[in-house]
């Protein structure tokens, strides 16, 4: 939104919030050591804001935040709790809150100065101007598009791996598993193994090209062996050779479509299937799932028929808070798969011999489609960008649809000081004249 209207993004922090959080119940505490009654040793203490270490300071923090922004003119969106939205006939903000970082957008950056500063007001809160670093996430706005990254976060994992210098590898999942008599033994540090699985699950924020791998490596956080290492080993070195890389946003329309996949019965012990889903708003992917289905599919069909639920499931959820956004679509989201069979089973009802054991929740898809709220297209398997969330790829074929999803390595900036423009013009010049001679010498 703020990249198609030209919005300005703030940034803002709550100091000690939990702090500013008002109890609703009654909670005592022990005297703290050194400010005990000398007259009332025994007596404890009533509290009446939060403390931190408290079960009921997040949600007593959550609830004074919300009533404040609610006795503003906010409306809590009902798709998600941390979201809200302020409109008038001319101006409308959006607030995220994470904790005790939030972010501000709209359209009238008056209103927005003004709406910090009562906040500024009731809460100790330091404003830390346009929106660079968020949760982690580095964000660099260059010309009309936005970088998000994560690279001092992997960089993190790395170390933390002792693989800083490890060789690189061009995807995070080898097509052939490692199978020895080693391979199966227990791995000796399983806590390494948990932790490491874990740092990476939020890495995957900004690398979606990393999520089948990631999903695949939590599944044997229980009890890893050599070999489960040794995937996980694979996932740092191909973080290793992409570091700089994340997702890249342009200034799009909002037009919803959705690829969805699944790898029939891909687990070789318990047969299960994995679905994979990738969601774009416009030209920018804002959503994508891989993830081993709960139940055993009976044929591809089905397992595809899953991955469809799933799918759809997200894109009525992501409906629903384009429209608390104040964003209506203007046209019918899209589904695409490759699966014929599976389409005709979502779009006809008649296959029923075929799907009565199916989950009744799983054809709600059925009724998207009827009421024109959903269209549903094959496409080909080359084409399937849901396809890197649900199996190993060649190296080829996974750095196409990388390039599909907008992972990127970060874009040039030809920005900085009148040195540093003119120490670069000096090296073009030397690489112009360097190709000149090689070009006559030949």
């Amino acid at each position: 939104m703020a990249l198609h209207y030209h919005w300005p993004l703030k940034q803002l922090d709550i100091s000690n919030a939990f702090l500013h959080g008002t109890l609703d119940e009654e909670v005592y505490m022990t005297q703290p050591p050194g400010f005990v009654s000398s007259s009332s040793p025994h007596h404890v203490c009533k509290l009446q804001k939060a403390l931190y270490g408290l079960k009921q300071a997040p949600r007593a923090w959550y609830s004074t935040f919300s009533k404040f922004l609610l006795s503003h003119g906010f409306v809590n969106s009902h798709c998600d709790n941390s979201l809200f939205v302020h409109r008038t006939s001319t101006t409308i903000t959006v607030l995220l809150v994470y904790v005790d970082d939030i972010l501000l957008t709209g359209n009238s950056p008056s209103h927005l100065q003004a709406l910090i500063h009562q906040m500024q007001s009731v809460f100790a809160m330091k404003e830390l101007g346009d929106l660079s670093y968020f949760l982690g996430i580095s964000i660099q706005a260059v010309g009309d598009s936005y970088f998000l990254s994560q690279s001092k976060y992997a960089s993190d994992i790395l170390l933390k791996a002792g693989m800083t210098s490890c060789k690189p590898c061009p995807t995070p999942m080898s097509i052939k598993l490692v199978d020895t008599p080693a391979a199966n033994l227990p791995f000796h540090q399983p806590q390494l193994y948990r932790s490491l699985v874990g740092a990476l699950q939020y890495l995957t924020l900004t690398r979606p090209d990393l999520s089948f791998a990631v999903n695949q490596a939590c599944q044997y956080m229980h009890a890893p062996t050599n070999a489960h290492f040794t995937l996980l080993k694979c996932i740092l070195r191909f973080v290793q050779s992409s570091l700089s890389h994340g997702l890249t946003f342009h200034p799009s329309s909002f037009e919803l479509q959705a690829f969805s996949d699944s790898n029939w019965a891909s687990d070789t012990v318990d047969r299960k299937s994995t679905s994979g889903y990738c969601v774009f708003l416009g030209s920018n992917i804002i959503s994508w799932s891989a993830k081993k289905q709960p139940t055993v599919s009976r044929s591809s069909t089905e397992a595809e028929y899953r991955s469809f639920a799933h799918a759809t499931a997200e894109l009525s959820w992501l409906q629903m808070l384009l429209h608390d956004l104040s964003l209506p679509l203007v046209t019918t989201p899209i589904l695409w798969c490759d699966n014929l069979s599976a389409i005709a089973l979502a779009s006809n009802p008649v296959f029923h011999t075929r799907s009565k054991h199916i989950e009744v929740d799983c054809h709600f898809i059925r009724d998207k489609i009827a009421s024109k709220k959903l269209l549903l297209y094959y496409l080909p398997s080359a084409e399937q960008i849901a396809d890197i969330f649900t199996k190993p790829l060649s190296v080829a074929q996974f750095q196409y649809l990388q390039f599909k999803l907008l992972v990127t390595s970060p874009p040039i900036r030809l920005q900085g000081d009148d040195k540093t423009l003119s120490a670069a013009v000096s090296l073009h010049q030397m690489a112009l004249q360097q190709a000149q001679e090689l070009k006559l010498v030949s």
